[in-house]
């Protein structure tokens, strides 16, 4: 009897213990994880919108406390990549002021890989010397299709992404060359998937958005559909789900060929962000055109994203 005894007040010592454990558990997991609220106040911008109809953040300057996600971002160790393609005559005109904005701006204080997809071998210019900061020059070789220049880098991006991106880097951003940084692009910018809206469709109806609207494309989005007209300067999130976005694309330009249909980048983005919500939107301030008249609602221009031989 007093062998049982023992043997019951030692199963219930151990199942106390273990109780006790995950009570700790769960105690340090709550304390990891990162509310929406914690650090996101839609009621400071009520002149724009703050938040789409599947409960995704819009990143507005003054919407988010750049602290609290500091102090969570930290504690990650995360490592963020930034890939961009410099090919023909856009490598002399552009790729050093974006590179020298974005070793200032983009990430500041985190790892970061910049991965510059070139095709020629280049010499980067000197660039003050930052230890968390690596370069990664990528020579990509002429396809058939060279000439579709968005169709190369999507393929471009998405070997890369499996082939070793997605082992390098927890979050991943891909955006044009002509671009350069006016202040921080920071880690409020971070999540799953990451859209930006357009800065000059978001302040339009959303009845002329330029969808597809040939029925017989992939990217087709019916009139009377459709949630934010998104630009093709900035595509970000986890490397799957970039790698995802690209696959699509890809998969949805060779049925159009295959059809006769033609489409345009921007427009396959925009029907795969229709079919797959983003769970972050980056508000105009992150892609301003500088050519546009800066309205109000538009406090701080986090990137300009100069037309095509501005610079």
């Amino acid at each position: 009897m007093k062998a049982k005894r023992r043997i019951l007040l030692q199963l219930l010592t151990f199942c106390l213990f273990l109780l006790l454990l995950a009570k700790i558990h769960f105690r340090n997991h709550q304390e990891e994880e990162l509310l929406l609220s914690d650090w996101f106040n839609p009621r400071r911008r009520l002149d724009v919108i703050t938040t789409t109809d599947w409960l995704a953040p819009i990143i507005w300057e003054g919407t988010f406390d750049r602290k609290v996600l500091e102090t969570y971002f930290r504690k990650q160790n995360i490592t963020v990549g930034l890939a961009v393609f410099a090919v023909g005559s856009l490598t002399d005109r552009y790729l050093d002021p974006f590179l020298q904005s974005a070793s200032k701006f983009f990430m500041p204080g985190y790892r970061v890989i910049f991965y510059i997809m070139v095709d020629k071998y280049l010499q980067l210019q000197e660039m003050e010397h930052n230890p968390l900061q690596s370069f990664q020059v990528l020579i990509i070789g002429k396809e058939r299709w060279w000439s579709n220049f968005d169709l190369m880098r999507m393929k471009i991006l998405s070997e890369h992404i499996q082939n070793h991106i997605r082992y390098e880097v927890d979050f991943l951003f891909s955006m044009n060359i002509n671009m350069v940084f006016q202040s921080e692009f920071g880690v409020e910018t971070l999540s799953t998937s990451v859209a930006q809206l357009h800065p000059w469709w978001y302040f339009r109806k959303r009845t002329i958005l330029p969808y597809e609207r040939k029925p017989t494309s992939v990217a087709h989005i019916p009139f009377g559909l459709g949630d934010f007209y998104y630009a093709g300067a900035i595509i970000g999130g986890v490397p799957f789900q970039v790698l995802d976005f690209a696959q699509q694309y890809l998969k949805g330009v060779f049925l159009d060929t295959e059809n006769g249909v033609n489409s345009t980048y921007e427009k396959y983005l925009n029907k795969y962000f229709f079919l797959n919500k983003p769970t972050k939107l980056l508000s105009p301030e992150y892609s301003w055109d500088p050519t546009f008249n800066l309205p109000r609602h538009v406090w701080f221009v986090k990137i300009a994203h100069h037309p095509i031989d501005t610079l």
